[in-house]
């Protein structure tokens, strides 16, 4: 989402070069640089005043000092003010109330409530070890309720049923009245959006707000929305005491200004970040990360956490004395990596935390994304424990019938097998401690890898 205002950060590090001190009239076109990439990204045009002036306010008279340029001390600075623009730490829910605690989720249709309802859910359910109740006070849109009684079986989470017909407050006041005698610890209220903001609307959710009394007031937004979200994030601001706001659909190709825009427009918290359809895409808001995702320097720390959550230490750790004792990496032990690929979201999920040169290293890798990946599990599906073992037995008349057998072409059995060979090579690199020899023929690899 991110990439045409981290290209054009990036060239702010090449405008200044040689100046021992960052002055007014040195980094001034610098600044031009910087204001036209938020505008560029639909950021608030007041928000970008605001955050231009702090920069200039911040960066002149600053000391270019040690190894840096004078465009990597300004990015510093900008790095800085991105964090405090989007919030200086990372906030968790309140869910300190006497049970249950209530979560409203508040925004326009479209924005990605539902689904981000079940999302939450999940991930207070597998996170925060919680017992989850869910109900939609949606009675207008068809099939509303159907659609989180849905999502509430796939993360087993608790539903509670409720009408067309009935009225939102009456809905709510019964849900909160169940989860109080079935023993839930958190109650998640998904509630009726618009296509715009109206009075209508407005006044419903205030009514729930008064007799649910929540702990927690979450503004839903879709970061695909730019401008717009400013407008919404302001009204629902008036209407509702929101504690914290929750990014959707911050994967798509759009320019991503709501997720600068709309913490300065509240003044409430991000607390997550969603993205894609699937139940795993929500994370936690760290704007340190974020800010270091928009200047091209990665989130590798993010990455740690998807490696620790989805890898399986104990199978790493029996890959890794395999691969050391000398008995080699064969295909079975080719498709857990890849079921780990998988799990972490493919490749691009994967590269968006890249630091930007080694992304654009690995563009050049074969892309694998879901449906690649699917693929070639099907395709190690449909050889034999003992063609998994030694891949040296699949001559021709073999690779057709597996080929036959996960309905795909002998070409596709072939590419998989170079992938595979690629893969066992830098496997036994690793095994005889040549890593030096490994990272040169990544190099060769992905040219454009320094």
């Amino acid at each position: 989402m991110f990439d045409n205002l981290t290209g054009r950060l990036s060239r702010v590090v090449k405008t200044l070069r040689g100046e021992a001190r960052l002055s007014d009239a040195n980094i001034q076109e610098a600044l031009r640089e910087v204001r036209m990439a938020l505008l560029e990204a639909d950021v608030a045009l007041p928000v970008v005043k605001v955050f231009i002036d702090s920069i200039r306010s911040k960066a002149v008279g600053e000391e270019v000092v040690g190894s840096l340029t004078p465009g990597q001390a300004l990015v510093g600075v900008v790095h800085r003010e991105l964090i405090a623009l989007m919030g200086e730490h990372s906030e968790s829910l309140n869910l300190a109330a006497q049970p249950p605690a209530v979560i409203l989720m508040a925004g326009l249709q479209g924005a990605g409530k539902t689904t981000t309802a079940g999302k939450l859910a999940r991930w207070l359910r597998t996170e925060q070890r919680k017992k989850v109740l869910l109900v939609s006070c949606d009675v207008y849109r068809p099939a509303a309720i159907e659609q989180l009684k849905v999502l509430a079986g796939q993360v087993e989470a608790d539903f509670y049923p409720a009408g067309a017909d009935e009225k939102p407050v009456d809905i709510a006041k019964r849900a909160l009245e169940y989860a109080r005698t079935h023993y839930h610890e958190v109650l998640i209220v998904d509630t009726a959006g618009r296509l715009a903001i109206d009075a209508a609307m407005m006044q419903e959710i205030r009514e729930l707000h008064a007799a649910l009394n929540p702990i927690e007031t979450l503004f839903v937004v879709d970061a695909m929305q730019g401008q717009d979200a400013v407008n919404v994030a302001k009204a629902f601001g008036e209407a509702l005491p929101l504690t914290g706001v929750i990014l959707t659909k911050l994967d798509g190709d759009a320019r991503g200004g709501a997720a600068l825009s709309v913490r300065h427009v509240t003044g409430k918290p991000i607390k997550f970040a969603g993205t894609g359809e699937k139940l795993t895409g929500l994370e936690a808001f760290h704007p340190d990360r974020m800010a270091s995702r928009i200047l091209g320097m990665g989130d590798v720390l993010s990455l740690i956490e998807d490696v620790q959550k989805s890898v399986n230490i104990e199978e790493a750790e029996k890959l890794a004395r395999k691969v050391k004792s000398g008995k080699g990496f064969d295909l079975e032990d080719f498709k857990q990596q890849v079921v780990q690929m998988r799990k972490m979201g493919g490749m691009s999920a994967l590269m968006d935390k890249l630091p930007a040169q080694l992304a654009q290293a690995a563009q050049a890798a074969p892309q694998m994304e879901d449906k690649t990946i699917r693929r070639l599990e099907g395709i190690i599906n449909s050889m034999t424990p003992l063609e998994r073992a030694k891949p040296e037995l699949l001559k021709a008349s073999r690779k057709r019938r597996i080929a036959t057998g996960a309905g795909v072409s002998v070409q596709e059995v072939n590419r998989l097998l170079a992938q595979f060979e690629q893969t066992q090579k830098m496997m036994k690199m690793v095994a005889k401690g040549g890593m030096a020899k490994m990272m040169r023929n990544m190099k060769g690899m992905f040219p454009g890898m320094r």
